[in-house]
């Protein structure tokens, strides 16, 4: 291998691949992307090349000033290296860039997930395809094709061969009556009244001795014929035919989201505990703000009381106090009623902790209110490193009352490998939705 094809590998591996999105979202610095912008890392790798000394200028072979002669030992302290520890600073990077939306592109492509957002708000009614008929309009959206073919329709239903008729009524032996009834047997849409006026405008009443004999040497021109003899100005053409083009209305909804994160800040979650509910919530953030057109966010943090806070803030709060779930969903139900109407907004209520909630809190308060409160998706992530806690039950409480409903899911993390299988079951539950 040459050292171009050197150098096309090292830019291949290198700086045209991004480090793993999975790998990104359980391991990586998060906290390098804003709301709007997701920085994944790209690793550097020097690529190799000859160094020249320009101030070695010395000639090929000749010793001087400390070079050593042939046969001289060489220093071995000297190994190359200075002195200091071991190396512990990572490799140089650089980003690859991604807004939300190829974010959530990307993350469905990586777990197999497709979520279709759902409107809410009317933004507008714009004019669609032209399907819609009135018996009013413009002539340039007259349905000319429909026009027409109203009119063809009723030529062919009520024209008849006037000069058929006319030898009909010259057959001995018969009146009006009786012509009227032979013809109709015949197909003859003829009216009554025009027999009526063509037996007593005929010259004579016996210039047939039957019906039959007049059929037989009579010739029938049909409607078809006479109207290709006759052309298009022969069609019966009227007004009730007409009508006119309307495009339908079409009503077009923004796709809005409100994301309200719910997060136990109690003295029980500690560190290990705060960063995995923000590597599970960090790229839900992502991908919901990604898929939808207007993604709000509220952030609401508890212990025995809950308060709304920062994005900022949210991640990195500490509390003392004790643990009651249900007061972030009593400041859930109020934010919501307040700013977040149901009918305009799609919304997806998403909170975490360690599952320790105070006695009783969860099935008498918790539960009722999570019925309460019309979202797409209620969901809980229990965050409980090495396995849960004996009076970690808020999860399993949660998840029992809810067996079977597609509008809440429960998702356990106890490492940072648990996080994309988190988010799966998080979003998987509303797609299938």
């Amino acid at each position: 291998m040459g050292l171009r094809e050197d150098l096309e590998r090292f830019r291949e591996v290198g700086e045209e691949r991004r480090e793993d999105l999975t790998e990104f979202i359980e391991h990586g610095d998060l906290g390098g992307s804003g709301p709007d912008a997701v920085r994944v890392p790209i690793k550097i790798v020097d690529l190799p090349e000859f160094a020249y000394d320009q101030r070695d200028v010395g000639g090929i072979g000749q010793g001087q000033g400390g070079t050593p002669e042939p046969g001289q030992p060489v220093d071995p302290g000297d190994d190359g290296d200075e002195d200091g520890q071991p190396g512990e600073e990572g490799g140089d990077h650089e980003y690859y860039e991604m807004d939300p939306e190829e974010f959530a592109k990307e993350l469905d492509e990586a777990l197999g997930l497709d979520l279709e957002p759902k409107g809410k708000e009317v933004v507008e009614e714009v004019d669609g395809e032209f399907t819609e008929l009135t018996r009013s309009g413009p002539n340039s959206t007259l349905d000319f094709e429909r026009f027409f073919k109203s009119g063809l329709r009723r030529k062919l239903a009520t024209d008849f061969d006037e000069s058929y008729v006319r030898e009909a009524v010259r057959v001995a032996g018969v009146g009006p009556d009786d012509v009227f009834h032979w013809l109709r047997e015949q197909n003859v849409l003829v009216s009554r009244a025009f027999v009526i006026d063509a037996w007593e405008g005929a010259p004579d009443h016996d210039r047939w001795a039957s019906f039959e004999e007049m059929d037989a040497n009579v010739e029938r021109e049909t409607a078809v014929e006479r109207i290709r003899r006759e052309g298009l100005n022969q069609i019966p053409f009227r007004r009730d035919d007409e009508r006119y083009r309307h495009p339908e209305t079409v009503t077009r909804r923004e796709r809005n989201v409100v994301v309200v994160n719910v997060r136990d800040v109690s003295g029980s979650m500690r560190e290990r505990k705060r960063e995995l509910v923000e590597r599970t919530f960090t790229p839900l953030d992502w991908y919901l703000q990604g898929k939808y057109d207007r993604a709000e966010f509220v952030y609401i943090a508890h212990d025995a009381d809950a308060w709304e806070v920062e994005r900022e803030e949210f991640f990195g709060i500490r509390s003392g106090g004790g643990t009651r779930i249900s007061s972030a969903y009593e400041l859930t139900r109020e934010i919501l009623d307040e700013r977040y109407p149901w009918n305009e907004w799609n919304r997806y209520v998403l909170a975490a902790g360690d599952s320790e909630n105070s006695s009783n809190d969860t099935t008498e308060n918790v539960v009722p209110m999570m019925r309460e409160i019309p979202a797409n998706l209620h969901g809980y992530v229990e965050t409980q490193p090495g396995g849960t806690a004996i009076n970690a039950t808020h999860a399993e409480e949660v998840e029992t009352a809810f067996e079977g409903d597609d509008g809440v899911v429960v998702a356990y993390v106890s490492e940072q490998s648990d996080v994309t299988d988190a988010i799966y079951r998080i979003l998987s539950t509303q797609e299938a939705e």
